[in-house]
């Protein structure tokens, strides 16, 4: 157990008040039946199997800020790096703050902000690798580094960034509310060492003494309905009507008198002039999801195309299949697919301990994404062997690899867009981002069939003559949905009251130069496309033709997804003009003033991860543990 000093002061020691039953959002205060098991089962901190002795012990709990009183000492964040060990280069809690006005009649207000424990934690839920426990303690939301494998998807969904993604270790960590101290009835270290009493915590909707609020929001806040976080805040001083960022996020929020909150709306301090800013929009940490989700969309729609339209009964599909190209076609197909899920995996923080994305099937979008495009892959891969035999045993066992990889991929494809529809994320919570990838699936899978027959076909050929229009007519369709998506959710984010309208505003400014080329070559391919369906392709200008329309697809397709990745701006709290300022972060690293911990950025260090020290790393730690979580995973 934690050890509890003899002069602990009275203001680190929980108050056992009144409890209410429920609280706001409807939920139970009280975590477990007096019955339950779970009473009767130690937390083991520090191996100690004593049950804690805080009376409230299974009640939820939460913090309460106070704004009037932070002064922005940093007290808390200190507090808390040092009890944990946090490394310089991330922090459990911060402090952030926003201001509005000028001198002499300035003011700011400062957020001080660790993990909410909320009700509904979103974190929980999209871990692949169950890392996450909401415990019946406290109601304390725990998440365990060790079974993390670095993906960061917990830092995508959570509205408030409570998870830190080390960029050294490759691993997730976050606010553990203290519940060491909690079990000896002391308050979490941060609250301990709030110098202005700022920061408070108990059993959630009993408010603090001296507190005449506890609502659910402040400026600069996220939806609280999101999550239902369990903080409460007081902020009593009248505000202007807005209140700015001084990082580097183009945000401010704007007081709305009929509903009483402040709304985020575009603060235009990029100016609005337009850049290209190509190497940071090509080199970003996402750019490895850019090259997986085209692979993987290009090579789903291709198979679905081929196996269908043989299934079908196709002229054109049965005559390419006994055509010299149709095994090359399929080892394309297996190639870029694997050129995909290679990338993919190297982008973990921990890429051996890739099998553990399987973990959370019953919940997390990404285990249900990874499942069925491993599933698409092994019938992509048995098909692709067993195909050309002519054997009606192995012709039968080929299509039902074939029926494999269409369900895998129909259940990939779903889930990868779903898994991108997160709330804390606006620009990417739109339906575009299925008109987007459903696209890329018509239009690349097509284009990577035209590229074999092109490639191993005369262009004159019945089979190239007869299928390339047809293709062609996919294509176009492909792009012209992702056109009108494209069109929609411009629309809808330059006229929102969100984040995603900041991001729109970066899009036009920031990146104004790379979106209009992706525009302008999103019709260029729109008109070609269209011509190939009457002229089809034929003699060397044919081939340049189709040399032309594949290298204006494939620039198309990188600067598109990777706006799509570095645009979106998601619903975390101010940071500082240094801390938690993307800005700065990027500045550091370009200069170097990342080399010096005390400024608080690290490079990514383990990424990208080189294959040799990723075998080495399998060799000496991971064989046993993987095979040990094969049959965990069976066995469950």
């Amino acid at each position: 157990m934690y050890e509890v000093r003899d002069d602990e002061p009275k203001y680190a020691i929980l108050k056992d008040a009144g409890n209410p039953c429920e609280n706001r959002y409807g939920q139970k205060i009280e975590l477990t039946d007096e019955s339950s098991e779970l009473r009767c089962k130690s937390l083991n901190i520090n191996g100690d199997t004593d049950i804690g002795i805080n009376p409230n012990r299974y009640k939820q709990h939460g913090f309460y800020f106070n704004a009037d009183n932070c002064i922005g000492c940093h007290a808390c964040e200190s507090a808390c790096s040092e009890k944990n060990d946090v490394p310089a280069h991330i922090a459990f809690r911060s402090v952030g703050f926003v201001e509005g006005g000028t001198y002499p009649d300035y003011q700011r207000i400062n957020i001080s902000m660790a993990c909410n424990h909320c009700d509904d934690p979103v974190c929980l839920t999209g871990c692949p690798t169950r890392a996450y426990t909401k415990f019946a303690e406290y109601g304390a939301v725990l998440q365990d580094p060790d079974i993390c494998f670095g993906c960061g998807y917990c830092t995508w969904v959570c509205p408030y960034n409570a998870p830190q993604l080390d960029p050294v270790k490759g691993e997730v960590s976050k606010c553990n509310m203290c519940v060491d101290r909690l079990e000896v009835n002391l308050k979490p270290a941060c609250v301990a060492a709030c110098l202005g009493n700022a920061l408070d915590f108990g059993v959630i909707e009993n408010i603090p003494e001296n507190r005449i609020q506890a609502k659910t929001d402040i400026p600069g806040f996220p939806d609280p309905e999101i999550t239902h976080p369990n903080i409460r805040f007081q902020q009593t001083r009248t505000t202007h009507r807005e209140m700015t960022r001084t990082d580097a996020i183009p945000l401010k929020y704007h007081r709305d008198d009929a509903e009483g909150k402040f709304k985020p709306v575009v603060d235009e301090k990029l100016g609005k002039e337009r850049h290209w800013n190509l190497k940071k929009l090509l080199t970003s940490h996402e750019s490895a999801h850019v090259i997986f989700t085209v692979c993987t969309q290009a090579s789903v729609g291709a198979f679905f195309m081929l196996v269908l339209g043989d299934w079908l009964g196709l002229d054109a599909i049965a005559t390419l299949k006994q055509s010299n190209a149709y095994l090359p076609l399929l080892f394309l197909l297996s190639a870029v697919s694997t050129l995909g899920l290679f990338k993919l995996n190297m982008h973990l923080g921990k890429p051996h301990r890739f099998y553990r994305g399987f973990n959370n099937l019953r919940l997390s979008p990404v285990s249900r994404e990874i499942a069925g495009v491993s599933l698409f892959y092994t019938g992509l891969l048995g098909y692709a062997a067993l195909t050309t035999f002519d054997n009606s045993v192995l012709s039968l066992i080929a299509n039902g690899f074939a029926l494999l990889g269409l369900i895998g991929g129909l259940f990939g494809l779903y889930y990868m867009y779903k898994l991108y529809r997160i709330p804390a994320r606006p620009f990417w919570n739109h339906w575009q981002t299925g008109t987007a990838f459903f696209g890329t699936v018509l239009s690349f899978g097509a284009l990577l069939i035209v590229a074999a027959c092109a490639a191993f076909l005369p262009l004159s050929s019945i089979t190239s003559s007869a299928l390339i229009p047809v293709l062609a007519a996919i294509m176009l369709l492909g792009l012209i949905v992702e056109a009108v998506g494209h069109i929609v959710h411009a629309r809808d984010m330059k006229g929102a009251e969100h984040e995603g309208a900041a991001s729109y505003y970066e899009q036009v400014t920031e990146y104004g130069k790379s979106y209009l080329l992706r525009n302008g070559l999103l019709a260029a391919n729109i008109m070609l496309a269209a011509t190939m369906i009457f002229t089809g392709l034929s003699g060397v200008t044919g081939y340049a033709i189709g040399i032309l329309f594949l290298t204006s697809m494939l620039t198309a397709a990188v600067l598109s997804r990777s706006l799509f990745f570095v645009l979106v701006i998601p619903t975390t709290m101010p940071g500082a003009f240094f801390w938690k300022n993307k800005g700065f972060v990027e500045h550091a690293r370009a200069t170097g003033l990342a080399e010096a911990p005390q400024h608080g950025v690290a490079y990514e260090r383990h990424h990208p991860f080189k294959v040799n020290e990723l075998m080495k790393t399998i060799n000496e730690n991971s064989i046993k543990d993987m095979f040990k979580h094969i049959k965990w995973i069976f066995g469950k």
